[in-house]
């Protein structure tokens, strides 16, 4: 037999009794089975997990968000979302050469957040953005931008990579830090979803990349890099954790390393040293790699 969610045009959630019998209550209607629809949303896709009344759907990998809406006029057909792109790769440096140069932090994936976002009972697509890969000394290239994350229309933008000896970082969600000589930082662009990465200087070492909180730290100065823009803290899983961090910028002769970005974001690195990468899941930017004369 057919299903029904209407009597007489009525929806079955405005009715409170049917023939003197409560209308949740009641199975059928002239043999037509009475679909009652719950309060509550529910929901399938990603990795589930509740905090009191609410269940949490997070996505790590691509997918598809289904909800099947609830009767309830203030949560029914709501949801609230974080949406984070993926973070950029730090920047690279030349090849050899009596000199040192330095890589840009790369900047965090761009943020989006809504506590009201209004669904119907229609699968959504999630697509998780990946984080943009890292360029090591002896690649003087700028480091890759972080790849886009999308839920249904609404796009966060993948970081922007650090920049690689006398270039900008990339714009992004977050904008890469600069490399090495006096270049503009790299922008936070579309605007609105992080932080602008630092400007490069006169001095060899290189700025961080911008974080959800802050914009990373442009150079003033030689020897260690400078560090990663602070992400931001969000407590939608049912705990404060604290993601997108930008990367550090590497180091002009120093032992140092530079910090990268509370939330996540990867090192940058000393002489001759290793750059770190972003912590995994995290929209974070990594750390720029750092070449020349051995430190003393």
């Amino acid at each position: 037999m057919p299903d029904i969610s209407t009597i007489n045009g009525i929806d079955e959630n405005n009715i409170a009794q049917w023939n003197g019998d409560t209308a949740s209550d009641v199975a059928s209607v002239n043999g037509n089975t009475w679909v009652h629809q719950a309060e509550f949303m529910t929901a399938s896709g990603g990795t589930v997990t509740t905090d009191g009344d609410f269940k949490v759907h997070t996505f790590n990998s691509s997918g598809t968000f289904t909800p099947v809406v609830g009767s309830n006029g203030t949560y029914g057909n709501k949801v609230e979302y974080l949406i984070i792109a993926g973070g950029a790769g730090g920047g690279g440096t030349r090849a050899g050469g009596t000199s040192s140069f330095s890589g840009g932090g790369g900047g965090a994936g761009g943020r989006k957040t809504s506590s009201s976002f209004t669904v119907t009972d229609t699968g959504l697509t999630v697509t998780v953005g990946g984080g943009g890969a890292g360029r090591a000394k002896n690649n003087p290239s700028v480091g890759a931008n972080g790849s886009n994350s999308v839920f249904s229309s609404v796009t966060s933008t993948g970081g922007g990579g650090g920049g690689a000896n006398y270039t900008k970082g990339n714009n992004g969600g977050s904008g890469g830090g600069s490399g090495y000589s006096n270049v503009a930082a790299g922008t936070a662009s579309p605007s609105g979803q992080g932080n602008n990465g630092g400007a490069g200087g006169a001095t060899a070492n290189a700025a961080g990349g911008g974080g959800a909180g802050s914009a990373g730290t442009s150079v003033s100065g030689g020897g260690v890099g400078k560090a990663g823009g602070n992400g931001l803290a969000s407590s939608i899983t049912g705990s404060s954790v604290t993601k997108c961090g930008g990367g550090g910028g590497g180091a002009y002769v120093s032992a140092s390393t530079s910090s990268g970005g509370s939330g996540g974001g990867g090192f940058g690195a000393a002489t001759n040293g290793n750059a770190g990468g972003a912590s995994a899941n995290t929209g974070s930017g990594g750390g720029g790699a750092a070449q020349g004369d051995p430190y003393v």
